[in-house]
């Protein structure tokens, strides 16, 4: 089972869902590159396409053959690319909470770009954003803007990452070179079995958007959870936690809808 988070997040993001999960799973989870503890070799390989061909590489180079692919946000793109275009053979399903399938929306559509410009121009732009006092207010902020609630444990985590140059000039990065452009045109013939979760209260990736995406695909459902938002897998990690186990068994959860592009 292998974990993917967002953009701007690590692998802490999943720990509880994870706690969870290896009670009877083998469980691998990574920060995505230039986030977290990884460092960038190249600054030119954070879009779409470069990280997922990077992350296929490391699988093949640990020999992780995944079957089950858990994702949040940005990741839940890089999964549905991951699985179409370098583990096909092995048919890996795919759950995403709340999964960035456009591009970047509300509060994201603002800053990312204004960020993202400044960083290739002034390469001290990651230094700024991360200097300054008061770094776990600055990531309430932040998670409040996308419409979740975290306790101030999990705050903590964003604050540490707030501090960390090198996590911000790699989410940055990333942020300047996304584009759906090319998995969007692939949503359609993507084969492999997908649920989507949606947190209504999402401010940051739109759940009709999600919605939409869905529609697309051929074999694909979403199910909602009430009252969370964006960070849906942190703010109720033990009913994410109940929809991958429901998912695995091919059962459906009450609040299920299926979507066709027939």
């Amino acid at each position: 089972m292998l974990f993917l988070h967002g953009a701007g997040a690590s692998t802490h993001s999943w720990a509880a869902v994870m706690q969870d999960m290896v009670r009877d799973h083998h469980v691998v989870a990574l920060d995505l590159p230039g986030h977290g503890f990884t460092r960038l070799g190249n600054r030119r390989r954070s879009g779409l396409q470069h990280m997922t061909q990077d992350i296929a590489a490391l699988c093949k180079q640990e020999g992780w053959s995944p079957k089950h692919v858990i994702a949040h946000s940005a990741g839940g793109a890089i999964a549905l690319l991951l699985c179409h275009r370098h583990l096909a053979p092995l048919s890996p399903t795919i759950l995403a909470v709340n999964p960035a399938l456009a591009e970047f929306d509300g509060v994201a559509r603002t800053l990312f770009p204004i960020f993202a410009k400044g960083l290739s121009i002034n390469p001290l732009v990651p230094l700024l954003v991360s200097w300054g006092p008061n770094a776990k207010g600055r990531a309430s902020r932040l998670i409040r803007s996308t419409g979740s609630d975290l306790s101030p444990e999990q705050l903590e985590c964003y604050a540490k990452l707030l501090q960390d140059r090198d996590h911000i000039q790699g989410a940055l990065l990333m942020m300047a070179q996304w584009s759906f452009s090319e998995l969007k045109a692939k949503l359609p013939i993507l084969e492999n079995r997908c649920t989507f979760v949606i947190g209504p209260r999402d401010k940051a990736v739109s759940p009709i958007q999600v919605e939409q995406a869905c529609t697309k695909m051929r074999n694909c459902r979403t199910v909602t959870l009430p009252d969370l938002g964006h960070l849906a897998h942190e703010e109720a990690p033990e009913r994410v936690a109940r929809l991958i186990r429901q998912d695995l068994q091919g059962s459906a959860p009450d609040n299920l809808r299926t979507c066709s592009n027939d």
